[in-house]
């Protein structure tokens, strides 16, 4: 891949996107930034990293940001618009990608998509995998399990330090942290010749929730205790699709050989423990 190509990395003001260009950049690579929203555009521009608006579903504006491009991360997301719009970005992407000439997709999907788990957001994700191998385009599959950052989002402990999901205390719940997913990606465009044609789960730790609410207890100095939040009230507080993904969690649940994982792709991966030191939510707060 020569220097001067640039990587499009699909949903760039994101999370996700955000962790990839970050592992990009860092290795002197080009960066494409694609982002729907005005306000994060100029924020992402940098030395490395231009920034081109545009939206999943919109194939004119995929075909500009394509212009000259080899390399595309992209994610897809089910939280604005719901499943059937998450496959059609899905689709609308990868017909324009496989137009542009694309050499190399990463897709991020989900850990298990392929499990038949009746998870809506993990089966909208199982049809773009299928559509990438029905049109045959070059492609790395990543799949991810739950972040490690949603602890300081989605499901932080409450001011009164409870940890409530709706999880068994013996449930055991593999995680990643966002820069371990885009270390993969950059490794996935940096060795093509290993990653292409590969779908990999991916995971870095795996904790009961009790040992969650302990680490949090010790790097927030403040005592933290996990309370399983009742399945009968899971839909209401988080909705169909997650009351049904934890609890799947509890019947099944993700299975991701770590050990393995860094041993054949010679990826570090980032302990909770480790992940906790490194972000500000998780710091004691001064008095």
């Amino acid at each position: 891949m020569s220097e001067k190509e640039p990587i499009l990395v699909c949903g760039a003001s994101g999370q996700q996107g955000g962790a990839v260009m970050k592992s990009l950049t860092e290795q002197g690579l080009k960066v494409r930034a694609l982002t729907r929203k005005p306000s994060t555009a100029e924020a992402l521009k940098s030395s490395e990293v231009e920034v081109f608006m545009g939206d999943l579903c919109d194939r004119a504006s995929l075909d500009l940001a394509l212009k000259g491009v080899k390399k595309v991360f992209l994610m897809t997301t089910f939280f604005e618009e719901g499943m059937e719009a998450e496959v059609r970005q899905g689709i609308t992407t990868i017909d324009a990608a496989q137009a542009a000439g694309v050499e190399h997709l990463v897709f991020s999907s989900v850990s298990s998509a392929d499990k038949n788990t009746g998870i809506p957001h993990f089966e909208s994700k199982w049809k773009v995998e299928q559509y990438i191998h029905k049109v045959g385009l070059p492609a790395t599959i990543l799949r991810p399990v739950g972040f490690m950052e949603n602890f300081g989002t989605y499901w932080p402990p409450s001011p009164e330090g409870v940890l409530s999901l709706p999880l068994w205390p013996e449930t055991s719940s593999m995680m990643i942290a966002l820069r371990d997913i885009g270390a993969f990606a950059a490794a996935a465009f940096t060795r093509p010749e290993d990653f292409i044609g590969e779908s990999i789960d991916l995971a870095s730790d795996t904790l009961t929730m009790p040992e969650v609410a302990e680490a949090l207890s010790k790097t927030m100095h403040r005592p933290i205790r996990f309370e399983p939040l009742p399945d009968e009230q899971a839909e209401a507080a988080m909705g169909r699709d997650f009351a049904l993904m934890f609890a799947w969690f509890n019947r099944v649940g993700y299975s991701v050989d770590i050990p393995a994982l860094e041993k054949k792709w010679k990826v570090p991966l980032t302990r909770f423990k480790t992940f906790l030191q490194s972000v500000s939510w998780a710091k004691p707060i001064s008095k």
